[in-house]
């Protein structure tokens, strides 16, 4: 696997003990010296007792698993209503789950043209078939309901997410303290919590990571695992369709927009990147495929968003200064929260590319990648307003979510340029990365205490 890692030239030989267990704790590596900023060069050799070195992967996996372990408990063990512990885990199946239990329970089922309003028993084929096609392996599978199926299938892809952000962490030697405020940002957004209940957010980012990071690794291994975690993720979401041009984005940034007017020779060099696009994008493809020799509607999908949940796509929502709203949303109101949620991640995209093109700190390492992940992020922010603007951006607060972490996740990257900053400004942005995460935590515990209740929140 190619490694972004660069270290510092002015790194000491000698070995020292001093950070060895965060920084194998968070980084998951086996060398015993530590880096003195992001922009480092070369590390000298070092060996180290082999009792402390750990295999490459148990570290971010382990991490992985004590935030996604920490989310359950958050929402089952302090939030979750006063009932037995099976009622409280139960609880995190609401509101879309349901329509997800039809489909594992019945198989996808529709009259054609749909039916004009939500009846799931009449017409279920608005979700992509992904989530529910896994959660029904471990239902046969391990003999349990359907409810428990959906959770844990959900729970254990927020695991592979949490553990594919670590993953990326190490691969470009983010230092821990570093690691730890991205995964407080991502976490203490308001709408996390959706990675640990039955809804298909889990599944669709850890698809999403993991083709990232293998489509940007070498081997013919790393190849294969992009293949299947791209399948995944455009089967899980009809967004999943456009982030699997990722590797054309990245490759064609690394070769040259030029060469487009040499339309023989860009193919040649971005050959790889196109194939890998065209088999990630099979995970859709299929489902159109599937749906057509089924119903003769190969976008009986669209059809059904269309006839049960008024979905008329608006694709200059974007465009029109109506559709920001800039008044703080009340509690009690998640319309108004999904709202002002379009406006934050306008603003957050428009602020991220205002830090690649302002010259002071513009950065040129690793920028393929990273326009490769805001593709990906700009990508679905517009296609979900473009859904959603007609019903007064209702659940954007849950599809603005995957755009914030994988905007943190470009940051994180972008970030490697520097060194490490005087401890006036380390202090300054650990203070401010803790009071927007306590901010952020304290919305989401309302928002979860409402919907394990049943309440409707995005």
């Amino acid at each position: 696997m190619r490694s972004e890692i660069v270290f510092d030239e002015s790194l000491k030989s000698s070995c020292s003990l001093d950070g060895v267990a965060v920084s194998l704790a968070l980084r998951g590596g086996t060398a015993c010296q530590r880096p003195k900023g992001f922009a480092s060069k070369a590390l000298g050799a070092c060996d180290y007792d082999g009792m402390m070195r750990l295999p490459r992967l148990l570290m971010p996996l382990l991490a992985g698993l004590t935030v996604t372990l920490l989310q359950v408990a958050m929402a089952v063990g302090l939030l979750a209503p006063e009932a037995p512990i099976s009622d409280r885990y139960s609880a995190l199946v609401q509101h879309d789950s349901y329509w997800f239990v039809n489909i594992i329970d019945r198989g996808y089922q529709t009259i054609v043209p749909p039916i004009d309003h939500k009846v799931m028993e009449v017409s279920n084929v608005a979700f992509f078939p992904a989530y529910p096609a896994i959660a029904a392996l471990f239902r046969y599978g391990l003999d349990i309901d359907s409810n428990a199926a959906l959770l844990i299938t959900a729970q254990l892809a927020a695991w592979g997410f949490w553990s594919y952000f670590f993953l990326f962490c190490r691969r470009w030697n983010v230092p821990p303290a570093v690691q730890i405020c991205g995964a407080l940002l991502i976490a203490a957004h308001p709408a996390a919590f959706f990675l640990v209940a039955g809804y298909s957010e889990s599944l669709f980012l850890m698809a999403l990571f993991g083709f990232i990071y293998w489509s940007t690794a070498a081997g013919r291994s790393a190849k294969f695992w992009a293949a299947a975690h791209g399948i995944v993720m455009s089967a899980t979401r009809i967004v999943g369709l456009v982030c699997a041009a990722f590797p054309v984005v990245r490759s064609a940034f690394e070769t040259g927009w030029r060469g487009l007017f040499e339309p023989r020779e860009w193919l040649r060099k971005n050959s790889a990147a196109i194939g890998m696009t065209l088999v990630a994008a099979c995970g859709a493809v299929g489902f159109f495929v599937y749906s057509q020799l089924r119903w003769g509607q190969w976008n009986i999908y669209m059809l059904t968003q269309a006839a049960g949940w008024g979905i008329v796509p608006d694709y200059l929502a974007v465009f029109k200064p109506a559709s920001y709203r800039w008044l703080v949303p009340a509690l009690n109101n998640p319309t108004e929260a999904s709202q002002i949620s379009m406006t934050l991640g306008a603003l957050l995209l428009v602020s991220i590319a205002l830090c690649e093109l302002l010259p002071a700190i513009r950065c040129r390492g690793g920028l393929p990648t990273r326009i490769g992940i805001y593709f990906c992020a700009a990508a679905i922010y517009y296609l979900s307003v473009t859904g959603v603007a007609c019903v007064d951006m209702e659940s954007m607060l849950r599809y603005e979510f995957p755009v914030h972490a994988l905007i943190v996740l470009a940051f994180l990257n972008f970030l490697r340029q520097f060194r490490t900053p005087p401890m006036f400004a380390g202090a300054f942005g650990i203070a401010a990365v803790a009071l927007l995460s306590a901010a952020g935590l304290c919305v989401q515990g309302w928002y979860v205490w409402n919907f394990m209740r049943g309440n409707w929140v995005a």
